[in-house]
């Protein structure tokens, strides 16, 4: 059985934000006949139990990303130099044309979401003792609270990546009633979140279970605690937050610095420490790295790179958001026009060139150090998804199984051929059957589709949010620059590989980074390709302080207006925008004008 994250008709305990302040005297007075009231909650086990699951709902449905602010779903992706929306509406089109707002709704609607989960996690955490003894046990009261404990933490690290420093409110419930002056909280440091955050994950992690209790996975465990305290740790210790002179002026009105403007290598140190912990505790015990076995070892690895994230709670996965609305599917299945519905998509999330450019080749080397591969002319190549040889750019032949995981490009074989009397192959020429020609709207912006993370079908399925391939490389990237000696840094290194179907940093004719800059330059290229469409690489140029040159300037695809072999040219598809004050989020508006104490980001 596998928890129903959904969301039921109950009174939410509101936002802690200010903007949510006005009507709210009289809020939990006005109860609908077929709304429950707050004084029913904790009577019943059934009662307690949804209660907790509307916490839960709070969690991002990162699968609805085509909606920005839906279900808390963010702009990651198509923000990211890893893609790009052809929809208008997709709201990272308005952050990487850096035309965004600190009035925009989806600023203001996510800040306050995420506060109204913390708020609900609160009173869950202060009330639950009080539960019916006869239905909800002692042992049920611990655990629950220590979820909802580490779902506020969860809540407050969402906030704190996006936003930075943000007023931290512990375990106060704030009276509504209260005189204004009572709620207008400054912004906390941004450290002292961090510390907050690991404090609180480290306190439900004792409380927690090691495996979801009746199988109900996407539920808290104690490697989720863990897990994240990780993630939060790495977060602090980047650049962006750890020594960065450029936000030496953000300070309260009381001259709080709300920044590190030191650097503080201890601050790595903390973070490959969790990491190993975790390591050493959870694996392979509870987690170990997905795998697929095949005679063929390079179709072995494209197959374990594309199923760990479509088999559901593999055991890779450490935390997903569970029965998830699924939007990528129809987002990332090319158009497909004259073949059966279910081979047809919308098409439109495309893949930017310097994203596919990003992958190895087959041998394990970046592109411009294989002499081996070409960005020009053809060769029959069978890719380890198709069933036979096909005429395909020599871009695209002889790459490493995860680009055959995370790119269609035009002449590739489609995943699900839905019973078609002819080969469903996805063609962006203008011409072709998922071309420009074919619709204005439902076509690639880049001449390539995202292909990582779809399956069989559109139906509700987890979302992934963190596994641990992705705590590998935290731990290699903190490791190397606390200890860039550590032999474990090679390891997990290759680890990560080996997996991905390509030979090691030492073996064969690929010779380790010699130095830390040249080791911390492979990791982050192995994160790039190794977490492409994860929704990592957005942080990861941030928090690296880089997105001024990864996000800014030229974005390039293939030429979509025309048709034969002219379509395989590299087209500038659009030039992108990045200032300063777009590595955060800026504080909602609303909350500044209404809160005199609430200090705006830097340049918004």
């Amino acid at each position: 059985m596998k928890i129903k994250i959904k969301t039921f008709q109950w009174i939410l305990i509101g936002s802690l934000t200010l903007s949510s302040l006005s009507g709210c005297k009289n809020y939990l007075d006005q109860v609908p006949d077929d709304v429950i009231t707050v004084d029913d909650i904790f009577k019943s086990k059934a009662n307690t139990d949804k209660f907790l699951a509307n916490i839960y709902n709070t969690l991002p449905n990162e699968l609805a990303q085509r909606f920005v602010g839906t279900g808390n779903a963010g702009p990651w992706t198509a923000a990211s130099d890893e893609a790009k929306y052809t929809w208008d509406f997709n709201y990272a089109n308005n952050m990487t044309a850096s035309v965004w707002s600190n009035t925009d709704g989806t600023i203001g609607d996510i800040y306050k979401s995420y506060y109204q989960g913390i708020r609900n996690a609160t009173y869950f955490i202060q009330e639950i003792d009080g539960a019916n003894s006869a239905e909800v046990t002692s042992v049920m009261k611990s655990t629950y609270k220590a979820e909802a404990r580490a779902l506020r933490a969860l809540y407050y690290f969402y906030l704190i990546r996006s936003y930075g420093p943000i007023p931290l409110i512990g375990d106060k419930l704030l009276d509504f009633n209260a005189p204004i002056a009572d709620l207008r909280l400054p912004r906390t440091p941004f450290d002292q979140c961090v510390e907050y955050i690991v404090t609180e994950l480290d306190e439900a992690y004792k409380e927690l279970p090691y495996t979801p209790n009746n199988s109900e996975y996407g539920r808290i465990t104690k490697g989720i605690a863990k897990a994240y305290k990780v993630e939060a740790l790495l977060l602090k210790a980047s650049p962006l937050f750890n020594g960065n002179p450029d936000y030496a002026g953000v300070k309260n009105l009381d001259g709080t610095a709300l920044f590190s403007v030191t650097e503080d290598k201890q601050k790595w140190v903390e973070a490959a420490v969790a990491a190993k912990e975790f390591i050493d505790e959870f694996v392979p015990t509870y987690y170990s790295l997905y795998q697929e076995s095949n005679n063929d070892p390079f179709l072995a690895a494209y197959l374990s790179c594309r199923n760990v994230m479509t088999v559901d709670w593999n055991r890779e996965w450490i935390f997903a958001r569970s029965n998830s609305g699924n939007n990528t599917q129809y987002d990332r299945t090319p158009k497909h026009v004259g073949f059966p519905s279910a081979a047809q998509g919308g098409g439109a999330l495309g893949a930017t060139q310097s994203m596919v450019d990003a992958y190895f080749t087959k041998n394990g080397l970046s592109i411009a150090d294989d002499g081996t591969y070409k960005d020009s002319g053809f060769s029959n190549f069978k890719a380890p998804y198709d069933v036979a040889e096909r005429r395909t750019f020599n871009m695209y032949v002889n790459r490493e199984p995860r680009f055959y995981v995370g790119i269609t490009y035009s002449g590739s074989y489609w995943l699900n051929q839905a019973n078609s009397s002819a080969a469903v192959i996805s063609l962006f020429n203008k011409s072709g059957n998922s071309g420009r020609s074919q619709s204005t709207s439902d076509v690639t912006p880049t001449g390539y589709t995202v292909r990582k993370n779809v399956a069989s079908n559109g139906n509700a399925r987890g979302a992934l949010m963190l596994r641990l391939g992705n705590i590998y490389l935290d731990y290699i990237e903190a490791l190397n620059e606390s200890s860039p000696n550590d032999p474990d840094i090679l390891k997990y290194l290759n680890i990560i590989r080996k997996r991905a179907g390509i030979a090691g940093y030492g073996e064969g004719t690929i010779a380790v980074p010699v130095g830390q800059s040249a080791m911390r330059e492979a990791i982050r290229k192995e994160r790039r390709v190794e977490l492409a469409f994860e929704n990592a690489r957005y942080f990861d140029t941030r928090r690296w302080k880089i997105a001024e040159t990864t996000d800014n300037g030229p974005v390039y695809g293939m030429n979509l207006d025309v048709d034969g072999d002219d379509f395989f040219k590299k087209t500038l598809i659009e030039t992108r925008i990045f200032k300063k004050r777009d590595y955060l989020f800026p504080i909602p508006n609303n909350e500044v004008l209404k809160n005199e104490n609430m200090v705006q980001n830097l340049n918004w």
